[in-house]
């Protein structure tokens, strides 16, 4: 398979997650490893960076014009998707993953390969928390919801108050940035940024470390080819968690 062109694919089922995220089960399998990216081609619309939940699985927020246009497809509609690309999160054995909201995407292959001994899970309500059936039954999930509708009321980063970070050789975490700087505060608090592992979305144009458009500050590292998943340390004095790039290069704050 050439990953530079994209390879057509036809949509067998849409699950419905939440009013704004959905899964498209689509009659392609790809060969990846958990927290890797495809590009995923919308005929007509843009092209643009998605996690894969499995291998023949995309699990997709509503926030843009190419996701909007997704929401309209159904079985037997067409996506074209390039990849996969980019490193994904390293492996351990005992493992802590951190997710919020659909940064749970990434991290439900990680924890379907029994690398994940704790799985902190966060939405800010029930009805948001994403997989929770499916990642009852291969790992230890303690769940947070910002209103208190399920679990912990307040953040998932509170749930690692409870927590001996010590315990394990490497933390993955996606989710809203947000989210993610707070973990990073935390680790590095404990001195333990560098075994932390952080699942970065940037916008991307060619997702092969051609055009620069996902560059960080200030070390120039590429999310596409460098990334999407970096150490916490190289993250400690970068744009992380303060701001990002747009289509035109400007800044914009998070």
């Amino acid at each position: 398979m050439d990953d530079n062109l994209p390879v057509p694919v036809s949509i067998l089922r849409v699950k419905k997650e939440t009013s704004l995220i959905h899964t498209f089960v689509v009659d392609r399998s790809f060969a990846f490893s958990p927290g890797q990216f495809v590009m995923v081609w919308v005929p007509g619309v843009d092209e643009i960076p998605m996690a894969l939940s499995s291998e023949n699985t995309i699990t997709v927020q509503k926030a843009g014009d190419a996701t909007s246009a997704m929401f309209n497809l159904g079985k037997g509609d067409k996506l074209g998707i390039r990849g996969p690309f980019g490193n994904g999160f390293a492996k351990g054995e005992k493992l802590l993953a951190i997710a919020g909201g659909v940064g749970a995407a990434p991290l439900l292959p990680l924890a379907r390969a029994d690398c994940v001994m704790t799985l902190l899970l966060g939405a800010r309500t029930e009805n948001e928390l994403l997989f929770v059936d499916q990642l009852d039954e291969c790992t230890d999930v303690l769940i947070a919801t910002d209103d208190g509708s399920l679990g912990l009321h307040g953040f998932v980063t509170s749930l690692m108050d409870d927590l001996n970070l010590g315990i394990y050789d490497r933390i993955a975490v996606c989710g809203p940035e947000m989210m993610m700087r707070a973990v990073l505060a935390r680790v590095e608090e404990k001195g333990i940024a560098h075994k932390t592992e952080f699942s970065l979305h940037r916008y991307m144009k060619c997702g092969l470390g051609v055009c620069g458009s996902c560059c960080i500050d200030p070390s120039g590292l590429r999310v596409c080819r460098d990334g999407p998943v970096f150490s916490g340390d190289l993250l400690l004095k970068s744009e992380f968690g303060h701001y990002m790039r747009d289509a035109s290069g400007r800044k914009k704050p998070l």
